[in-house]
């Protein structure tokens, strides 16, 4: 069977489906293949969703049992880790078949199976289902995402050595729980699993947690998770894991050389960053080239160096990000039908669901003193913002940087209570090329949080109230 699209995805996660959903809004006939047999890729299935919803529950969990007193409510929490599991699932489930609706009330085909690349204008499909379909497209789309990256001595068995899928699974609380990586991931779900009980360490390779990030944020995180009762070996490597039925003995030295140790925990979670997920595409075979990592390469428009084939997403490498994937679906979308579609790729956040959450947008400092900008700080502590203590959640800061002689804002870092909402009045800002002076100078509702986002403008021109 054979039919005729102006546009066919391969991956239904968030670059493909709204990379689909916007072509068909604009005219397209469009189809989109997704081999998991449930949309929303590795970020609504198991990833994104699935570990904000534990991440969520397990916070109340915790606010049960060690802070609702200070509110002046005593409880002593249960914990029904079945029933937070399936809440978990529901709320996937629920997502999953909210994206099946969309493609259904936006008239695009889908597939569920798995689609390769056979010829630059056509994609072959073999249905879950059985069976093979046929689409020829005039315009090709791969957004197939990216898949846990692992090392040969760190088998994954969602046993004992986890992924991140395996670590939102577990049936029981953990003892001891090694995290080997402190990235996004890592961090998450090490504390979904600290809150229900677990004694947490985590392994990290480089000097400090959260690679990339302003040095100042990443410094502070490691002392509040400290505090919080996460162990952390920075500056070290794993070198070997022996496995058993209910354990694993990792063995681990200084990155720069020294003396090995072993630790022995109950469970293992691997999470070193992900790769793109380009094999058995038909790639090769139909010219389009990857990179020394195996990343689709792309020009400016997202397509690759095959005429009419494009490609969005964590599989072309870049921050790999859901909404960065987002952006570029709906840009290639537009691109295709005939409009100018657009990615800026200097503002996009990048957040930790963490608590306290942490959240950054543009240049951290070390990157404005390497590029010799000159620049102006301004930081505002959640300690002096009246809603953050009447919360009772007032750990962190708001520190926006700006160049030191036009006041254009350059990048802006937050740690504290809901700094992943908070970041988005920045964003904004830059993505208008607004100035610090701007956001100070505009009105914040009192008592609120974006206050301190305010206050820390105003602090880059000296002039804080609060502080």
């Amino acid at each position: 069977m054979s039919d005729t699209f102006d546009v066919v995805v391969v991956g239904g996660g968030p670059g493909g489906y709204v990379c689909a959903i916007r072509a068909a809004q604009l005219g397209l006939k469009t189809a989109i293949v997704e081999k998991r047999g449930a949309l929303g890729g590795t970020c609504l299935n198991v990833g994104c969703i699935p570990a904000k919803a534990l991440l969520q529950s397990t916070h109340l969990y915790e606010m049960a049992a060690h802070e609702m007193a200070n509110h002046g409510i005593n409880v002593t929490p249960k914990l029904d880790l079945a029933k937070m599991l399936e809440r978990k699932d529901a709320v996937v489930k629920q997502l999953t078949q909210g994206v099946e609706f969309l493609m259904k009330k936006n008239k695009v085909k889908y597939l569920a199976g798995e689609g390769k690349i056979t010829a630059a204008d056509t994609v072959t499909v073999q249905v879950n289902d059985g069976g093979e379909e046929t689409l020829k497209a005039e315009n090709i789309v791969i957004a197939t995402g990216s898949d846990v990256a692992t090392l040969p001595f760190l088998e994954i068995d969602e046993k004992v050595m986890l992924s991140s899928t395996g670590a939102m699974e577990l049936p029981k609380v953990p003892k001891k729980l090694a995290v080997i990586g402190g990235g996004v991931i890592g961090l998450e779900l090490g504390s979904v699993w600290r809150r229900l009980g677990s004694e947490v360490t985590v392994i990290e390779f480089m000097d400090q947690i959260l690679p990339g990030m302003d040095g100042e944020l990443r410094k502070t995180a490691n002392r509040m998770f400290k505090k919080q009762g996460m162990e952390f070996k920075l500056s070290t490597k794993v070198t070997a894991a022996k496995k058993t039925k209910s354990s694993v003995t990792l063995t681990m030295e200084p990155a720069k050389g020294g003396d090995a140790e072993e630790m022995k925990f109950d469970a293992c979670l691997v999470a070193i960053g992900r790769r793109p997920y380009s094999d058995n595409l038909g790639l090769a075979e139909v010219g389009v080239e990857l990179d020394d990592r195996g990343f689709v390469k792309v020009d400016h428009d997202l397509q690759t160096n095959v005429a009419g084939i494009f490609a969005v997403g964590d599989v072309i490498g870049g921050m790999m990000l859901a909404h960065k994937a987002e952006e570029e679906g709906v840009a290639v979308a537009e691109m295709l039908a005939g409009q100018s579609g657009h990615v800026n790729y200097d503002v996009i956040p990048g957040i930790v669901y963490t608590h306290p959450e942490i959240a950054s947008v543009g240049k951290s400092e070390e990157a404005l003193k390497e590029a010799g900008i000159e620049y102006k700080s301004g930081k505002f502590p959640f300690q002096a913002n009246g809603r953050a203590l009447a919360n009772g959640d007032s750990e962190g800061f708001v520190k926006i940087l700006a160049d030191a002689k036009t006041d254009r804002v350059l990048g802006a870092h937050l740690i504290g209570p809901s700094a992943g909402d908070l970041i988005q009045e920045v964003v904004q800002a830059m993505e208008f090329g607004g100035a610090a002076e701007d956001i100070a100078r505009t009105c914040h509702g009192h008592p609120g949080l974006p206050e301190a986002v305010k206050e820390a403008a105003m602090a880059v021109g000296k002039w804080a109230i609060h502080s």
